[in-house]
């Protein structure tokens, strides 16, 4: 019986390796093992000449042309036993493709009653459509690369009378896909394509900065001193060293040295790491591009970013349109720019400006925001912003000049006092990018990084450190810079339309399993 026909039989735990435990599926998939073994056929194979995927075999096929041999190759997602002949459907990299077999004129038929729905087989043979119209591959030759020891959970879809795909029984307990995401790309094609997205963007990016000239460089992820960011980083030990050293929580430092350097223009696409609580929008281990660019300033980067977000848009999906959570994003540039101070004001009726620690406060617990006792006016403001005015900003927004206090890293404002030139591009009320007119003066960079040190004395865990050769670095002389940070994890659940980001990382972090 296969198991199209016996799906009742829940999917194995995978904490159960002992043979006695093993469900009836798994018994019976290791008895068909050992009978594959037992007349000469070896179940995991070296190699497979593959001459054709199935979309093409598919696309390329015409009634009227000559008999036509192909090679392909796959996981077997549906069996049709008839006696002498069977029908079975194989899924590649590309798709799908329906196999015939008959005993006669195939010498494996027999071996092929011991193979199951998820081995992965080879499969030489002609292309011919069936009488029901179905382009399809007549085995002449079989082989197993592959044999399956776990049974798949088998989605079936069915087309209905107004031609709209139905799928029923999907595998979609979301934290099983977490957790086995080789399945979850096995049996959803949906989820394969989403990642393909991904890529594409992120060779896009590279092109898209290649172009210009930038170099593609690599800083340190393992650092005697994080920074560059406000975060709890993950701690380490060197034990030949003898010294602590933290996972990045961001690259910004050692990218900005190289502008030090007489680089006109680097960016690294990489791993960074905060030891920080997860949810939708947040995981421990996340990719952000960062970019710096000298000679350049604030008002530059976000032309350049809305043309970078647009052209990525472009090349996932065709179309700057994009459709999320019910809104219909449009990533076209020119994006809209509103300051900090005027969004708050906008959505909150208060005007923030020039208000001491005190009275942020008292606004705060009038419009029920929650602030920590170790926030100063910076934290308390961002808090105001990220409850009251962020979750409003639908369209691809560039918020700008945010409070001195909020921005250790970067420029002050040229012409409003306490502030500084920063921006943050928020898209369907979430952040994407951030970016400054970088800070290039070692002196008020000395004093930034002093006032962190006093908020991390207050109990900021988050505030940052102070990094003397990184000041070192600035007293040789930076250029005038513009930085860029984005998330690519968040940029990609915007371009795929997912409202989680563990939707569009293979291997989330997730509680260990029980």
């Amino acid at each position: 019986m296969t198991e199209q026909h016996n799906q009742k039989h829940p999917a194995p735990s995978p904490s159960t390796p002992e043979h006695e435990d093993l469900n009836v599926l798994m018994v019976r998939r290791r008895e068909e093992l050992e009978n594959l073994k037992s007349v000469g056929i070896n179940p995991y194979a070296y190699e497979f000449d593959r001459t054709h995927f199935s979309t093409d075999v598919v696309s390329a096929f015409k009634d009227d042309e000559p008999q036509r041999i192909v090679a392909v190759s796959g996981r077997i997602t549906s069996i049709r036993r008839m006696g002498k002949a069977s029908f079975c459907h194989i899924q590649d990299s590309k798709g799908k493709i329906q196999l015939y077999l008959k005993k006669e004129g195939l010498a494996a038929y027999d071996a092929f009653k011991q193979m199951d729905i998820g081995d992965i087989i080879g499969v030489k043979g002609y292309v011919f459509r069936t009488k029901m119209g179905e382009v399809s591959i007549h085995a002449r030759e079989l082989t197993l690369l592959a044999k399956s020891l776990r049974p798949l959970p088998v989605v079936k879809e069915k087309v209905d009378e107004q031609g709209n795909k139905v799928i029923y029984d999907p595998f979609s307990d979301k934290e099983l896909r977490y957790r086995q995401r080789y399945v979850d790309l096995i049996v959803n094609q949906d989820v394969r394509e989403v990642f393909v997205k991904r890529a594409r963007m992120v060779s896009t990016i590279r092109k898209f900065l290649d172009e210009r000239g930038y170099l593609e460089v690599e800083t340190p992820v393992l650092q005697p001193i994080y920074g560059g960011a406000s975060a709890r980083p993950f701690k380490s030990h060197h034990n030949a060293l003898d010294v602590d050293l933290y996972l990045r929580i961001a690259d910004e430092l050692y990218l900005k040295r190289l502008i030090v350097g007489g680089y006109d223009g680097v960016y690294e696409i990489s791993k960074d790491f905060r030891n920080e609580g997860m949810d939708k929008t947040h995981n421990p281990e996340f990719t952000m591009l960062e970019l710096y660019v000298a000679y350049k300033d604030y008002r530059w980067m976000m032309e350049l970013t809305e043309q970078m977000v647009y052209d990525l848009a472009l090349a996932v999906n065709g179309t700057p349109l994009a459709s999320l959570g019910g809104n219909e994003i449009n990533f076209t540039p020119p994006w809209k720019r509103i300051s900090m101070f005027e969004v708050i004001h906008e959505f909150t009726g208060k005007d923030l400006r020039g208000k001491n620690e005190q009275e942020l406060r008292a606004i705060a617990k009038e419009l029920h925001v929650e602030v920590e006792p170790s926030f100063g006016t910076g934290a308390v403001i961002d808090e105001i912003f990220s409850e009251k005015a962020e979750p409003h900003l639908i369209q691809p927004t560039f918020v700008t000049d945010y409070p001195v206090e909020m921005s250790p890293l970067a420029k002050k404002h040229r012409t409003e006092a306490g502030l500084v030139e920063r921006f943050e591009g928020i898209v369907n009320g979430h952040e994407i990018c951030n970016a400054f007119s970088e800070l290039n003066d070692p002196l008020d960079q000395r004093a930034r990084f002093e006032d962190q040190m006093s908020l991390r004395a207050r109990g900021d865990e988050e505030a940052q450190v102070l990094d003397e050769d990184y000041l070192r670095a600035l007293e040789y002389g930076m250029p005038p810079t513009a930085g860029l940070g984005i998330g690519i994890d968040r940029l990609t659940m915007l371009l795929t339309n997912k409202d989680s980001i563990r939707d569009v990382i293979f291997f989330p972090q997730m509680k260990p399993e029980k």
